[in-house]
């Protein structure tokens, strides 16, 4: 089993039906260990998307993310962090659209800032986006059941 972290962007929160969606897809492919509405201030975005700083997306990214509200989970599952890109679809929403139009970014995103969603991309940036966002989860502990609802 392995963890990851999932974030669901401020415009999907702004949409009911696209959150709610996103939801039933998240419990009938992975395990919720952790979720919680989280307002992503700017020092914490800043420090969450610190390997982009210098990158002509980074300013337009970091003041995206701090315009709202995101849901972040920690989700679980054979293969996590694949299964989660993969239900994700490509970062580019363009692509996404065409060559997965099933995928959240196909269906939800609005733009390659407006993605829907983020998701990590390797076992070394889950642990570490996880402990940015969710500071109080004990990565140490072996979490075998879901705390979180998704109906909240």
């Amino acid at each position: 089993m392995e963890i990851t972290l999932a974030l669901l962007k401020p415009h999907v929160l702004r949409n009911t039906f696209a959150l709610n969606q996103i939801k039933t897809l998240i419990g009938n492919n992975f395990e919720v260990l952790e979720a919680k509405e989280v307002q992503i201030t700017k020092e914490l975005s800043e420090r969450f998307y610190a390997e982009h700083k210098g990158k002509f997306f980074y300013h337009r990214l970091t003041s995206f993310m701090n315009s709202g509200p995101c849901y972040a989970l920690i989700l679980q599952a054979e293969a996590g962090i694949q299964k989660w890109r993969q239900l994700m679809g490509p970062t580019k929403v363009f692509q996404a659209v065409y060559t997965e139009p099933q995928s959240i970014r196909g269906m939800y995103g609005l733009s390659d800032t407006r993605n829907a969603c983020h998701g990590s991309d390797s076992k070394a940036s889950a642990l570490r986006e996880i402990s940015i966002i969710f500071p109080e989860y004990n990565m140490e502990k072996e979490k075998l059941h879901p705390k979180a609802n998704l109906t909240n």
